[in-house]
């Protein structure tokens, strides 16, 4: 339940209008792998990057961005065990990184810049005011989705409806 959840919230939030590069998928695909089952840890983010870049566009380097959020969501299980007030804001903005390396890598390779040291160099320097718009969205909306979480499981952990709503 909570990832179908996840998946409809992060589709309807892609698509609403938001400022350029503050999304909620790099904290989604955190919040997965830290809150849901191994099953579905990776599933969810992949069913929401699927789903809306079908409507939203494909393009040359949506394997880069599938597999930067794969790749989070890995994360997110990682913190699973290691969660903490100062590991979860750095885990968002280590994800951030990640995706920016990542995807701008596959921008680089897919021929947007020069072959060479050159071109990969300015496509990262191009990018780094992205990074920065991105990682304050990713920080805010993994806030806003782990202390939101965290505060209704410790409303409803002791009535009846933790079995259903806590449960993966």
């Amino acid at each position: 339940m909570l990832g179908i959840a996840l998946v409809m919230v992060g589709i309807i939030l892609r698509f609403l209008p938001h400022i350029p590069n503050v999304a909620p998928v790099v904290a989604i695909a955190l919040f997965s792998g830290c809150y849901l089952n191994k099953r579905y840890s990776v599933l969810v983010p992949f069913i929401l990057m699927v789903i809306s870049d079908i409507f939203i566009g494909m393009h040359n380097v949506v394997f880069f961005t599938w597999g930067s959020v794969l790749l989070i969501a890995i994360l997110g299980v990682w913190l699973k065990k290691h969660k903490n007030i100062f590991s979860v804001p750095a885990t968002s903005v280590l994800s951030s990184v990640l995706f920016f390396i990542i995807t701008n890598f596959g921008v680089w390779l897919m021929g947007w810049y020069s072959h060479d040291g050159n071109g990969l160099v300015t496509c990262y320097v191009a990018a780094l005011p992205f990074l920065k718009i991105s990682m304050l969205g990713d920080l805010l909306y993994v806030a806003a989705f782990f202390g939101s979480y965290e505060l209704i499981a410790r409303k409803i952990r002791s009535t009846k409806l933790s079995r259903v709503l806590l449960t993966n």
